[in-house]
């Protein structure tokens, strides 16, 4: 009960501070950002990153007490991002990897064995297991913020990974709070649907806050129940990580810097296919590209929760996965720019 009258309180606060940025013009996102590129409209609040991070400080302040500092910096340094205040990506990244390392140290955040030998060798040496988890949690932030560009992916994604969680929790496979996590979803699903009709982004804040706890969270819980396989966690992650790999290399092999953003990651490619060939607005073709994609990677964590301990049936999974991403990708990259293959 106590917990349904914080959600309510917390829903209504969300609304009058949402309110209150629109009249004074306040963390907004702007003519020419990435949302309102694709979303075609602006003065819409990035304030879903504010709501996830005091929610985060609400039901683990006890556990994060170590690193709450910390964190809290990385909270800033999002918060920094949305107000154009630190507009160099190369100075993020470098205050990125700094927060991330200490707060790595400070907490002794290290990946359990992956049963894959050369990794497996490097993390058995404590600074090198350090730097193995910082470079993690790098590719999934980061990548965490490339995705952020359609209506409710990125918060339905992690919407997605924390129903797994709560169903492992109902089984009694796992047992990690289940109030916490119902509170938790709760909380995901109001700015789900907040996001979803544009009523407020989540914004760097979002993105940096919101990926660092999951990456924390589920390097936490493999290391202590190593009853599942390590690809079980590499399956439900994958999709912010791959793209940020993939965009990488694919810059690369352009000759473009990595850190350069563009319109070629896989959301945008599926936005432009809808708008161009259904002729719909952006609206429609923003939230429709955002539905597919979830509904597309809520398939395949059920079929990964089927036997989340088998490793050989995981890494099968995850190479599919990867397979139907990179044909669906050279598809609609070619039809974008019309290439003759």
């Amino acid at each position: 009960m106590n917990e349904i009258v914080i959600i309510l309180i917390s829903f209504l606060f969300f609304i009058i501070l949402n309110n209150y940025l629109v009249k004074k013009k306040f963390l907004l996102n702007y003519s020419g950002s990435i949302h309102q590129k694709f979303s075609g409209i602006t003065n819409v609040p990035l304030t879903g990153g504010v709501f996830i991070f005091f929610s985060i400080l609400y039901l683990y302040f006890n556990e994060i007490e170590a690193i709450i500092y910390l964190f809290s910096l990385l909270f800033i340094l999002g918060l920094a991002t949305d107000l154009k205040i630190t507009n160099s990506p190369k100075i993020r990244f470098l205050i990125q990897t700094t927060l991330l390392f200490f707060i790595v140290y400070l907490s002794d955040l290290k990946i359990a064995p992956t049963r894959i030998y050369l990794i497996d060798l490097m993390i058995s040496n404590v600074l090198l297991s350090y730097i193995f988890s910082t470079f993690c949690l790098l590719i999934l932030i980061n990548g965490s913020n490339f995705i952020d560009g359609l209506n409710g992916l990125l918060v339905g994604y992690y919407l997605l990974i924390s129903i797994i969680f709560y169903q492992l929790d109902l089984i009694n496979f796992l047992d990690i709070g289940n109030n916490n996590l119902l509170f938790f979803l709760a909380i995901l699903f109001i700015l789900f649907l907040f996001n979803l009709f544009e009523k407020s982004f989540m914004g760097d804040t979002g993105a940096y806050i919101l990926s660092f706890f999951y990456g924390y969270l589920l390097i936490k819980i493999y290391s202590e129940y190593q009853i599942f396989s390590p690809f079980f966690v590499i399956l439900l992650l994958w999709y912010p990580c791959f793209e940020n790999l993939f965009s990488i290399l694919r810059k690369f092999q352009l000759k473009k810097s990595p850190i350069k953003p563009d319109n070629n990651h896989l959301h945008q490619l599926i936005f432009f296919y809808l708008k161009k060939k259904y002729k719909i607005k952006n609206i429609f073709a923003n939230n429709c590209g955002s539905l597919i994609i979830l509904l597309y990677n809520l398939i395949i964590f059920s079929f990964g929760i089927q036997n989340i301990s088998n490793t050989q049936y995981q890494i099968i999974l995850l190479i599919l996965n990867l397979f139907i991403y990179c044909a669906v990708y050279f598809k609609l990259f070619t039809y974008k720019y019309n290439l003759k293959i």
